[in-house]
């Protein structure tokens, strides 16, 4: 050790003994001053006699030595006081009361003071040392409270709630003055929580936040329901207030969540509808211990079906995509879940039959999603050959690919767009459910497809397009007032598709429940509404006009294909109309053959046209037999 070490350490425990000894001399003029003040109250009436204060001065010396050995005890000396909180507030009554007990026991046989005496005394010191104590946080609270600047409602007078005004009223740094709480439970109504008053509902935001002349809301309840974070949208955008939320419940580490956590309400917290319950147990059989393949793997989709995949323990997992930003991008974020398996990058373009199939020959999975497609739908109006090339006879070639290698379980995500398919996009996806379909029936393998709408956040979507328009200052531009979308997180979207897989039974088609259509143009405004903007003044919103492929609202399904609901609410199952092999096969040499001319227009019509014929027979649900095979189909393979 150094000399200037050593002298720093000598200043340092020179500093704490000085504390120590000022904290010390303060307790026992407490002790001192307490006792001798209830001794005055108890003979306030005659005066003290002489012999009481006699008493007073034998009974002083032992008082005050038992205060200050059971707070030296009980670690009331050396301790950062600013920060004190609820075991500190204990160890202060514990020790007072402690030493209360050990100077009135002693000072009983000898009778030096009355017996009210000592009790009082005990109790007026430890209350006199606890404020000393806290006063440095009782004042700092109080002129913190007073000088900040943003006035905040919290919303939930919970735990949460009580942590929040907490820190709010501790913060320097963050200047947050919080006035009111709303709850929803009347027993709480008109009281206080950390001196801040419970001041009404949820549904009194409006008023309360006049009243107050609120500048934020914050919405502390954590895992929140939707249809909550909905209604407290709306009552803060009445109020005129930014409402901020608490993070999602997988993104908040061993930590409690604090005011650092908070975040500003995203569009996916009014759309999305949160965590998902699956059934676990089903879903582990699926994927654990598995070879599974993922086709799209650096997509949106693909790469959140990778994330859910890895989290339920493969014995591989195979992420395959021909974008090598992408691909390498996921297998990061794969890396940094920390999983048991380190997953295995396969740069492979699903139209290329040959190094696909050497890719499966390899890894022969034995359940594959197959997620890789083109998707944007005015792109594609223009590009009909790259559509049919990807999504048909990429899954063809994914199709041949798992029956060659006797892959167990394969999924194609599809789309709503393939209903009554008035897009390239959606055509083409129609033709591969019929390939799906129509493979799994004549392989007599658990294989499904499954369809659903938007989802939030993926990339060249609706959601981020808006997003992108106002960071540019606009316009927002919406093809038609009317039209409608359905929307789900991809999170979501990804849990119910790998539960639905697990409901396979061959030749399956499903669908998810996607909730209540919304409408593009209030969705546009809500997006503007929370950059903190107005349409019109700030943010110009233009109608352009329905682009080529565009409707103005999706389906999910047809009447001809019904819906059977399954174990599980949100997923539903269709009964799927795919082609005959042989009708097929001529829908699908027609397209190879425009293909190779590279003749968009008439590959978009032969499509079109190929999507929306109807089937000539109708495929029945498989059931399964004891044994698990899939019994034979009502039509001919």
């Amino acid at each position: 050790m150094s000399a200037k070490q050593a002298t720093q350490r000598l200043q340092h425990r020179a500093t704490r003994l000085r504390s120590w000894v000022l904290l010390a001399v303060i307790d026992l003029a407490l002790v001192a001053i307490c006792f001798a003040a209830v001794l005055l109250l108890a003979y306030s009436s005659i005066g003290v006699p002489p012999h009481a204060w006699d008493g007073y001065l034998a009974f002083l010396p032992m008082a005050a030595a038992v205060y200050v050995l059971a707070h030296a005890l009980f670690g009331l000396y050396g301790r950062v006081w600013r920060y004190a909180g609820v075991d500190e507030a204990r160890r202060v009554l514990v020790s007072g009361a402690i030493a209360g007990a050990v100077v009135t026991t002693l000072s009983w046989p000898d009778r030096e003071v009355p017996h009210i005496v000592a009790v009082g005394g005990a109790v007026f010191t430890t209350m006199l040392v606890g404020a000393t104590r806290f006063q440095a946080r009782l004042f700092a609270f109080r002129r913190r409270a007073e000088t900040s600047g943003t006035t905040v409602i919290v919303l939930g007078a919970g735990s949460t709630g009580a942590m929040l005004v907490r820190q709010m009223r501790e913060s320097r740094r963050l200047r947050l003055r919080p006035v009111a709480i709303l709850d929803d439970d009347p027993v709480r109504r008109g009281r206080s929580l950390i001196g801040v008053p419970v001041a009404g509902t949820f549904d009194d935001l409006v008023d309360v936040a006049r009243r107050f002349d609120a500048d934020q809301a914050v919405l502390a309840v954590p895992d929140a329901p939707r249809a909550l974070v909905r209604r407290m949208a709306d009552l803060a955008e009445r109020a005129g207030v930014a409402l901020r939320v608490l993070p999602e419940p997988d993104a908040v580490q061993a930590s409690p969540v604090g005011l650092p956590d908070l975040r500003n309400l995203a569009i996916e917290d009014l759309l999305g509808r949160g965590q998902v319950s699956t059934d676990l147990g089903a879903v582990s059989a699926l994927v654990a211990g598995r070879r599974v393949l993922v086709t799209g793997g650096g997509g949106s989709i693909g790469s959140e079906i990778a994330r859910q995949v890895a989290r339920l323990g493969p014995a591989e997992l195979v992420v395959l995509d021909h974008d090598e930003t992408h691909l390498h991008e996921t297998l990061g974020d794969l890396g940094a879940l920390g999983g048991a398996v380190e997953p295995t990058a396969a740069l492979c373009d699903v139209r290329d039959p040959h190094r696909l199939g050497v890719v499966f020959d390899e890894h022969r999975p034995d359940v594959v999603f197959h997620a890789a497609a083109h998707k944007h739908v005015p792109m594609l109006e223009r590009h009909a050959v790259e559509a049919v090339m990807t999504n048909v006879f990429g899954t063809r070639h994914v199709v041949e690919a798992a029956q060659r290698v006797g892959t167990r379980h394969l999924v194609l995500i599809s789309t709503d767009k393939a209903v009554r398919a008035k897009s390239v996009m959606g055509a083409s996806k129609r033709i591969a459910e019929h390939i799906l379909v129509r493979a799994a029936v004549a392989n007599g393998r658990p294989w499904c497809a499954v369809r659903f709408g938007n989802v939030l956040g993926s990339r060249g979507s609706v959601v981020p397009t808006f997003a992108s328009q106002i960071a540019h200052g606009g316009p927002v531009t919406v093809t038609d007032p009317r039209m409608t979308r359905y929307f789900m997180s991809i999170p979501e979207a990804v849990a119910l598709v790998i539960q639905a897989a697990a409901f396979s039974e061959g030749g399956d088609l499903f669908m998810l429940d996607m909730g209540e259509p919304v409408r593009i143009v209030d969705l546009a405004r809500r997006m503007v509404r929370l950059a903190g903007l107005r349409v019109g003044d700030d943010i110009e919103l233009r109608i352009t006009g329905l682009r080529p492929g565009e409707k103005l609202h999706e389906e999910l399904s047809t009447p001809e294909e019904g819906g059977a609901g399954t174990a599980h609410p949100s997923v539903l199952r269709l009964r799927p109309r795919p082609f005959h092999a042989a009708e097929l096969e001529n829908v699908l040499e027609r397209l190879s053959s425009l293909t190779a001319d590279l003749d968009d227009q008439r590959a978009a019509a032969s499509l079109l046209e190929a999507a929306n014929r109807q089937p000539a027979a109708q495929l029945v649900p498989a059931q399964r037999s004891i044994d698990g095979a899939v019994p034979a189909r009502t039509d001919a393979s």
